[in-house]
């Protein structure tokens, strides 16, 4: 199936930030848009500011005459968040209309696109929205489909400029294998970061996780490319040209990396040269790494030297990653949503090397409890790297609790400095310790926490 046939797009829960840029894609490239959400939200004033038709009670006389002529112009996006007895949902089902998920969709556009594919158990989000960045700072007409917000436009997409003909107009998308709907991609350029273990409640055990990277990079063009960190084993899985790289080795690597003025400086290592003292101002040595990936990609569309080095320069980095709220010769406040052991220990790293002298407070909030029983010994080992620790209560997520599963379990093995509390108990502790660099680390609601945070902090 393609996205040719259609001419209207019906949105069940066009609101959400997934399922809007969706629908901003569609009305940008001259589909007939129109959709249903529970509440009216500042993403769905956008929308209904662009043209879009959006209403919020479930009525089947609110979908638009022509949307319901002819079932096979007419395609349906559904989140799953969308209740069995919807009756909007009912009746598009029940005659006979094509509905389809939001990743599924996403895979009909890219299909028709030059598809750049960033997948990894982390590290995704920032190198899609540096890949993404880097060629629309060089002027390419793309479109990009990301998990975070960019600091440097404000959201989580790029819209390309319409054109008649996609299939030569790049498209970046964050590849998730949070429920394999990385698998709805074949992309002509791909980039795998990380398979490590996790989402172990989905995936049962790190060897399905590897299965289904597996599959996702045996998707790749044959004639296509992967630009693989080196050290995964996936090159046998995939027909495509397969490249290696990380900070220090590989076809791709950086030379000459230091830190200067709270920047890394970095040499990009690649097959054919080198590109000298290239700036990035989003700390850490793993954001090299992921700049890395994303300069591959770009060499690889044609971008000069030049064109990398300036694009690098100007990234402002994502929401939410190592992302400073304060930053003053006394107090420092960063905030990440590292949650995993291996982002944990990359945060942390990266922020100690920043601040050699400093003492560093990291308040982590651990997230899911499966994540925390499956991960509790690496999880204490990372943020063990911190001076001290402030740890709080797990945030659940999608998950009931599990019997005799909270953070004492990584509570106990850390072996810094530690403090154990509930969230709603936060602020006074921090006001009883003495702050200079302070993190908020996960991927929960500890976000709600960080003006509060700071406010401690500037009085203290």
């Amino acid at each position: 199936m393609n996205i040719q046939p259609f001419k209207y797009i019906y949105f069940l829960g066009i609101g959400g930030i997934g399922m809007s840029a969706l629908a901003r894609w569609f009305n940008i490239n001259g589909f007939a848009v129109a959709g249903y959400d529970r509440t009216a939200t500042a993403l769905t004033n956008t929308l209904e500011e662009e043209g879009i038709s959006v209403h919020f009670d479930d009525d089947i006389a609110r979908i638009p005459a022509d949307f319901l002529k002819d079932t096979a112009q007419t395609l349906v996006v559904f989140t799953p968040a969308i209740p069995a007895d919807h009756s909007e949902y009912n009746y598009l089902k029940q005659h006979g209309f094509i509905l389809q998920k939001r990743s599924q969709v996403l895979g009909l556009i890219a299909g028709g696109m030059f598809t750049i594919g960033v997948a990894g158990t982390h590290g995704k989000t920032t190198t899609s929205s540096m890949t993404a960045h880097i060629l629309r700072h060089s002027g390419i007409n793309c479109a990009a489909f990301l998990g975070g917000i960019t600091q440097n436009y404000g959201t989580n997409m790029l819209l390309n400029e319409p054109t008649g003909e996609l299939k030569n107009v790049p498209c970046v998308v964050e590849a998730d294998e949070f429920d394999r709907s990385f698998l709805t991609l074949f992309p002509e350029i791909a980039i795998v970061t990380s398979t490590d273990a996790d989402h172990l409640d989905i995936y049962g055990t790190h060897d399905s996780v590897l299965a289904s990277f597996s599959a996702y990079v045996s998707q790749i063009k044959p004639q296509g490319r992967l630009f693989m960190r080196k050290g995964l084993q996936l090159a046998e899985k995939t027909q495509a040209k397969v490249f290696e790289y990380s900070i220090d080795e590989g076809d791709y690597h950086a030379e000459n990396v230091r830190i200067e003025n709270a920047c890394f400086l970095f040499d990009a290592v690649h097959p054919n040269g080198i590109i000298k003292d290239l700036t990035l101002k989003v700390p850490g040595f793993h954001n090299v790494e992921n700049a890395i990936a994303a300069i591959a990609v770009g060499l690889e569309i044609g971008l000069s030297d030049d064109q990398i080095r300036a694009a690098i320069a100007s990234f402002g980095g994502v929401k939410r990653r190592f992302e400073y709220y304060l930053k003053t010769d006394t107090k420092v406040l960063i905030d990440d949503y590292a949650h995993h052991p291996a982002e944990v220990k990359a945060f942390l790293s990266s922020a100690k090397a920043l601040y050699p002298d400093r003492h560093v407070t990291a308040i982590f909030q651990p997230h899911l409890f499966s994540r925390t029983r499956d991960f509790a010994d690496e999880f204490a080992e990372s943020l063990s790297l911190a001076d001290r620790v402030i740890l709080l209560d797990i945030y659940p997520a999608r998950e009931l609790p599990i019997e005799g599963v909270s953070s004492d379990l990584i509570f106990q093995k850390i072996t810094c400095d530690k403090v154990q509390c509930l969230k709603s108990e936060l602020i006074d502790v921090l006001k009883q310790q003495t702050c200079d660099v302070v993190t908020t680390i996960g991927a929960g609601d500890i976000d709600r926490y960080i003006l509060p945070i700071k406010d401690v902090l500037q009085t203290t």
